[in-house]
């Protein structure tokens, strides 16, 4: 089955339901959602043929239109993430074959620098704005003239979605996905949060990560539910719409939440309604999952994945946060999790090689959800994906890099990613695990740590140290708490600190910047 073939039946049986709800108070049906998205999609199959279209814009109604425009066409919506430089624009639309560009209002400048560098057969401009590039139509009048009634050729089978790898440690790289494998994501998050079509769900984070398009938008479309747009992140604004909206739906990163539980304290606002808030991308401390208890909603699922893997690899049920802090729960619907024995980059893992339980390995996984490459860069997906005697109807195998503790009922705990990991003194030091130990003192409230060269020890723990607002802490005081407080080894304690007030920097779904942060101390 594929994701538009979802939709089209929600469309039949829930057309006259609310779709969408703007930030700006507009509201879209789902008969109006598919007319807009029909009319761009015959619109953009005149002007491109098959070719691929890229958009460049925040969580808007239109954005949402081509989305699904692209299982329409059968030719991607390549999903290009606004936080970024039009250079790093004009190689994603190279890598992606896009020869066609959608941009808003607030992408306008960006939009037209890429015009300026890169040619596209077309073109179009969502918003008021005046545009300083040749041959650039306007949104609107692009879907009043054309044909309501879907072309007959379509829809088509093929692509439907580019989305692009974070690029926190390198280029990144664009992750094609059929409608089918859309299609699997999206009733995999109707199956983990119980979604139907009384819901409302607030989407915080960006449009154009997976964990929103198929870990949350799609899902919410194939339940008939309404999806509600917070584009700007304001933690206020968002309190307001979830009081307003009733909603029960909420996805946000951690950093997010961490703000919405601040402007909650002094607020107030009603947010009884809420029934799942789904939240990953970074480690979702205990102290989190216990202020957001407390003062917005106990019902915070964690999840774990990536963008080659659809929507999440695993989920964790609010009760398993309680019950295991810091676990990402167990393998999600639709796939196949193994943690095994970790390799070099250079060589593929074995897939029998499974650890036992309390030891750490390297997450595998496949799905036939999961990605099966990337679009234009050969050498990285030989090293992310792979398959064995059992693959076929399995799909390939996924190396995700990243490695985990699982415990003897089978959840898994993130201990760190393969390519963090440094040795000092002949032992394997994964960042991650002194992170967390850090910050649960009471003065810290983020931390990042990596490896210094030593004569020595090879590499010695050095660590960045944000403090919390009105808190002091001094490098004694550290490490007396690594000594006497944590369950750290001695090799893995921090031999040196850089304690600041300045929140360290992040991407869109809250991962860390390492390298810049790296960069940062070592000037």
């Amino acid at each position: 089955m594929r994701f538009f073939d979802a939709f089209r039946r929600t469309v039949r049986c829930h057309g006259g339901e609310t779709a969408l709800v703007a930030e700006d108070g507009r509201t879209f049906t789902y008969a109006e959602l598919d007319d807009r998205s029909t009319r761009l999609a015959n619109a953009l199959t005149a002007r491109l043929g098959d070719g691929r279209c890229a958009v460049l814009g925040g969580n808007s109604p239109a954005v949402i239109e081509t989305m699904v425009t692209g299982h329409k066409r059968g030719a991607a919506t390549a999903q290009l993430p606004f936080r970024g430089e039009a250079e790093e624009f004009v190689r994603m639309c190279e890598s992606a074959d896009a020869t066609g560009l959608i941009f808003d209002d607030d992408n306008r400048e960006t939009a037209e620098e890429v015009l300026a560098r890169r040619d596209f057969e077309a073109a179009i401009h969502v918003g008021d704005a005046d545009v300083d590039a040749a041959g650039v139509e306007s949104y609107e009048d692009v879907l009043a003239d054309a044909d309501p009634t879907l072309d007959e050729a379509l829809p088509a089978d093929g692509e439907c979605s580019i989305f692009f790898t974070s690029g926190t440690t390198s280029r990144p790289k664009a992750v094609p996905f059929d409608g089918e494998q859309l299609w699997y994501g999206a009733i995999q998050g109707v199956m983990e949060h119980g979604i139907d079509r009384t819901d409302a769900g607030i989407v915080a984070t960006p449009w154009y990560h997976m964990v929103s398009s198929d870990a949350w938008i799609y899902p919410h479309f194939v339940a008939g539910a309404t999806v509600v747009l917070h584009s700007d992140f304001d933690p206020a604004g968002l309190l307001e719409q979830v009081e307003e909206l009733e909603a029960t739906g909420l996805l946000a990163v951690p950093t997010q939440l961490d703000a919405v539980v601040d402007a909650q304290q002094s607020l107030e606002r009603d947010t009884s309604s809420l029934e799942y808030v789904r939240t990953g991308g970074s480690v979702v401390s205990e102290r989190l999952v216990e202020r957001m208890s407390e003062h917005v909603t106990d019902r915070v699922y964690n999840t774990y994945g990536m963008t080659e893997a659809g929507p999440n690899l695993t989920f964790s049920l609010p009760e398993d946060q309680q019950e295991r802090p810091g676990t990402v729960g167990k393998e999600a619907h639709t796939y196949e999790i193994r943690v095994v024995e970790p390799v070099p980059v250079t060589e593929h893992p074995d897939p029998e090689a499974t650890v036992d339980a309390g030891e750490q390995g390297e997450i595998i996984a496949r799905s036939p959800g999961c990605s099966t490459g990337y679009i234009d860069n050969p050498e990285a997906e030989a090293k992310s994906y792979f398959e064995d005697s059992e693959s076929g109807e399995n799909g390939k195998w996924l190396r995700t890099r990243d490695v985990a503790r699982i415990d003897e009922e089978g959840y898994l705990y993130i201990v760190d990613r393969v390519d963090n990991m440094f040795v000092s003194g002949g032992e394997n030091v994964y960042p991650v695990e002194v992170e967390q130990a850090l910050e649960t003192h009471p003065a810290v409230s983020e931390a990042y740590v990596f490896g210094v060269d030593d004569e020595r020890w090879g590499r010695v723990v050095s660590a960045v140290v944000v403090t919390s607002e009105g808190e002091s802490v001094t490098e004694a005081e550290l490490d007396e708490f690594c000594r006497e407080e944590s369950d750290l080894a001695n090799y893995k304690r921090p031999r040196e600190y850089t304690i600041r007030a300045e929140e360290l920097p992040r991407t869109s779904t809250g991962k860390i910047k390492r390298g810049a942060i790296t960069d940062q101390a070592s000037e």
